[in-house]
């Protein structure tokens, strides 16, 4: 377990869920139940006891209506501990894996839970600001967006300089996506995505591991979405702080991305 990190400070009776029933599919159109939409952060968490709390404190300062869904894929550390102390303070909706399953699984347990409007994966690690949301969500808020994504790579917010292997891999697997399917994303592998609820809802998910990013971004762009970026705030971890993702996930990416493009998706086999 690395160091504890912080970002620069910021101003500013739960339940613990084992099974759950995924909400059904609305309607095309954003369509919030009360004068704010309510906003579903997916939280997930593998060993993260050392930044686990700064990340949950961050996200319920924010001025949003939110739920917020922890899924503990399987912790050895302090990280359950942190999440029931947050469940009774402050609602936080807890799930737990029995064993580590992998960041897709967490994901995809969490979406299938979540409620909101809107849906935002924030990983709890501290590489992402949570500043920053409430600029993410907007486009899907108004209304012009389904699908927006963080971009570390496009400048204009800090970014810590991190490993030079870890961004060529990163643009490398941008291009690919680009030539792919004739798009102009910067960060495909971004952390930090929101979508319109009942849209990510919908997704056909099966991946357990890291390669959920890009099953979720052939998806994105398999259906025609409106996908916007944004830039992002990024303070990427050493592997001696904590780091999980190497470069043995790269071969996975690229070939997750060469299937679903010219194997089609499920959701496009089926039809």
């Amino acid at each position: 377990m690395g160091a504890e990190r912080k970002l620069p400070p910021v101003t500013g009776p739960g339940r613990i869920d084992t099974e759950f029933a995924a909400p059904q599919l609305a309607s095309d159109r954003l369509t919030p139940t009360s004068p704010e939409p309510l906003i579903s952060f997916v939280v997930p968490a593998y060993n993260e006891a050392s930044s686990l709390q700064d990340v949950l404190q961050r996200v319920y300062t924010l001025p949003l209506r939110a739920e917020v869904i922890a899924v503990d894929d399987g912790s050895t550390d302090r990280t359950a501990e942190i999440l029931e102390r947050f469940a009774e303070s402050h609602g936080l909706i807890v799930i737990r894996h029995e064993r580590n399953r992998g960041k897709g699984a967490a994901v995809r347990t969490g979406i299938a839970r979540s409620t909101g409007e809107v849906v935002l994966i924030q990983d709890a690690d501290m590489e992402y600001d949570p500043s920053d949301v409430p600029d993410l969500i907007r486009p899907i808020v108004e209304g012009y967006a389904d699908v927006v994504y963080g971009s570390r790579l496009t400048g204009g917010r800090p970014q810590r300089a991190y490993m030079f292997w870890h961004l060529l891999g990163n643009r490398l697997l941008a291009l690919l996506t680009n030539v792919l399917w004739n798009t102009t994303l910067s960060d495909m592998e971004t952390g930090y995505k929101a979508f319109r609820g009942e849209l990510v809802r919908s997704f056909e998910l099966t991946e357990d591991d890291f390669r959920i990013e890009p099953e979720i971004t052939a998806q994105v762009l398999d259906r025609k979405l409106r996908l916007y970026q944004l830039p992002i705030a990024y303070y990427g971890r050493a592997y001696d702080e904590g780091k999980k993702i190497g470069w043995r996930d790269g071969p996975p990416a690229v070939w997750t991305l060469l299937r679903l493009r010219f194997g089609g998706s499920r959701r496009r086999r089926s039809g």
